[in-house]
Order: structure tokens, then sequence, then C-alpha cells
């Protein structure tokens, strides 16, 4: 059997970071609960677009976690899958604007 590549975390992880660095850990800790604690955008917004974010990084233990807070959080399947839907064409959208520089390399290549 092949050793997965993503390892689930337990507990023992989470305690070996902190214990590794507990001061960056802590603020890492503060700095997340003050990022999504309601503010302008509610907490379940947030939860949205951290769905969408964590599918353009592409971090599995992301995704999982931002969607069950969002769905904890109100969150409905559909909003969920639009929110990804975004992220898609977000991605999708930046490879098709970025072709400018090749368009523009192409243009002034030296034959």
């Amino acid at each position: 059997m092949t050793e997965p590549m993503y390892h689930p975390t337990t507990p023992e992880i989470a305690a070996r970071r902190k214990e590794l660095a507990p001061e960056i850990h802590d603020a890492f800790e503060a700095f997340s609960h003050a990022v999504f604690a309601d503010g302008a955008l509610p907490e379940k917004t947030k939860q949205l677009i951290a769905v969408a974010v964590a599918h353009t990084t592409q971090c599995p233990y992301c995704i999982q976690g931002h969607t069950r807070l969002a769905a904890r959080k109100g969150a409905d399947p559909r909003e969920i899958m639009e929110a990804i839907w975004v992220a898609a064409e977000m991605r999708a959208g930046g490879a098709y604007a970025h072709s400018t520089l090749a368009l523009h390399a192409l243009a002034h290549q030296h034959s």
C-alpha cells in the first residue's frame, strides 16, 4: 500500500507545530481568528472566499477545512460550488489575461 501524499492532521502534529514555534503559532492563531470574525463581511462570506482561495492555492487541507466551516456558517452546497466556480474562472482568466505576455513576445521576437 502506498503512503498518502497528504497525511491527516492529528493532535500530535498540531502540538508539534506549536512546540517548535509557540509564539509564532499563537500569533497566527490570533490572526486567523481576527480575519474570520464577523466584520464588514460576515463570517459565512469570509469562509466562502476561503473556499475559493483554497481551490486556487490547491491546498487540500484548506479546501476540506474551509468547506466544512462555510457549511457550518450556513453556506449551502450551491453557494460553495459557486465559490469554487469563481475560483476556476479566476484561474482560467489569469491564464487568458497573461496571454498578452506571449503575444507581446511573439510580436517583438527577432528573426
